[in-house]
């Protein structure tokens, strides 16, 4: 056993998916409505809860990755995953996996600015991962409900880290471009697998790449309108100096969303969205540093 091989199996390229951690502390930094700008105390605290979901996140996959070893040793890409492959054993993956819970919980123990809420919130998601890795991953529609609230849970721990307002279009646009994201790395995993999908995984046999398509297409219009309502809504505009700046983002989320689904449906993005937001095409990294980019501008007017 390598410390690299280690290190691969907690998959840390996926940490990148904690930056929704961040968004109500960034989203704050610029509200003209909350008094005093947020501080280095909100600031560390908000790392902390991001340092906590990245331990949980890994520890969620050691054991993942430990009940799925037989599975993933049939599966064209994934047999390639330390544990699938021997070398990581198991008795290590586990303990690992027991020690980043254990530090999961610390961090966000640090991460609470009142009783408690984030460590509560940072082991909610933790026993959810659990019981999706044994049981609801194979549940179709519940599974990728289940990614989709991990994604709801991040938000609400950087909203109760910073004592920042999670607003419901936060929330809102989240659910539905996690979702997106789900569904869209299911529509992946049943173009690789074909008929032998639900040999991997079961709820890929309750699935058709139609309706895969289909729920695509209403979870990307929902989070379309929602984003589109959300920069108009007068609020938004009191928050970022009485201006609409924010609508010039609109058209980077409707290419993103197009460019991704493209993509997918091509047979080129596998579905993982981490190597899409690391560079994997380099016109959708584009397009995702110009709306960042454009939001700051918004926000910082």
């Amino acid at each position: 056993m390598s410390s690299l091989a280690l290190l691969r199996a907690m998959r840390p390229q996926q940490w990148s998916k904690n930056v929704f951690v961040l968004a109500a502390l960034a989203f704050a930094w610029g509200d003209r409505t909350l008094g005093p700008p947020v501080g280095a105390a909100e600031a560390w605290r908000v790392l902390s809860a991001f340092a906590a979901f990245c331990c949980a996140a890994s520890a969620i996959y050691l054991v993942n990755d430990v009940l799925d070893a037989e599975q993933d040793r049939q599966h064209p890409e994934k047999r390639s995953r330390p544990i699938a492959s021997g070398e990581l054993s198991i008795p290590v993956a586990l303990g690992t996996a027991v020690v980043l819970a254990i530090a999961a919980l610390l961090l966000a123990r640090r991460a609470d600015a009142g009783a408690g809420e984030v460590a509560l919130v940072v082991g909610g998601y933790t026993l959810m991962n659990l019981a999706y890795s044994l049981k609801l991953k194979h549940v179709a529609l519940l599974d990728v409900f289940c990614i989709a609230l991990g994604f709801l849970l991040r938000v609400v721990a950087g909203g109760l880290a910073s004592g920042a307002p999670v607003s419901h279009w936060l929330l809102l646009c989240t659910l539905f471009l996690a979702l997106f994201l789900a569904l869209n790395k299911r529509r992946a995993e049943l173009a690789l697998l074909g008929d032998g999908g639900a040999n991997h995984r079961a709820s890929l046999g309750a699935y058709t790449l139609g309706f895969l398509d289909q729920m695509v297409t209403v979870v990307a219009a929902a989070t379309l309108v929602c984003y589109a309502l959300y920069t108009v809504d007068p609020q938004t505009s009191a928050k970022f100096g009485g201006h609409a700046r924010m609508l010039w983002t609109v058209p980077c989320v409707v290419f993103g969303l197009a460019r991704y689904m493209l993509l997918v449906q091509g047979g080129r993005a596998g579905g993982n969205p981490t190597r899409m937001f690391l560079g994997a095409d380099p016109l959708f990294l584009a397009n995702t540093l110009l709306w960042a980019a454009l939001v700051a501008w918004a926000i910082k007017g």
